[in-house]
């Protein structure tokens, strides 16, 4: 059963493993998928492969950038610009209730933020979405300790409740 969409978590662009196997944060070092359910956004453990089943739970998974590159470094300014157009057209479309950035950059490019930000639900909605924070869940990410990433999916997680 496909529910409505409470959540529209929005990766920056896909990794090379990603690319090559055609699911969302499929890299090796990548938590997301252990954050989903150990933060109790997912019923049980589900892993790159299963990413069809998030519209189970009322989840979507889009990317800012469709090109895969090994890292955003080779990412240009023109496609971060026609990204953040594209992502405002999905969400009107889909109506999600939050738009979640897995990743502080990502916030930042979209809402050309310069200030710290704190992690969770942010002020500015995107086109009537709430907008919720979370961190870049790749192993490449140093910035977040586990526990940090856990808390921020797990606060999340607290927030649908709530909100439901």
């Amino acid at each position: 059963m496909k529910l409505p969409v409470r959540v529209l978590f929005v990766g920056i662009n896909p990794g090379v493993r990603s690319a090559l196997t055609g699911h969302h944060f499929a890299g090796y070092s990548n938590r997301f998928w252990n954050l989903l359910h150990q933060s109790g956004l997912t019923p049980e453990p589900v892993r790159a492969e299963d990413d069809d089943r998030l519209p189970d739970w009322g989840y979507g998974v889009t990317n800012l950038i469709p090109r895969p590159t090994p890292g955003i470094d080779a990412l240009r300014p023109d496609e971060y610009v026609a990204g953040a157009r594209a992502l405002r057209r999905k969400v009107r479309r889909w109506k999600p209730a939050v738009v979640a950035f897995v990743g502080v950059t990502l916030y930042r490019a979209v809402f050309g933020v310069r200030t710290p930000i704190v992690l969770g639900m942010q002020a500015e909605p995107l086109e009537g979405a709430k907008v919720f924070v979370l961190p870049n869940p790749s192993g490449r990410n140093a910035n977040y300790s586990h526990a940090e990433m856990l808390a921020a999916f797990t606060n999340l997680r607290r927030w649908l409740s709530r909100s439901a």
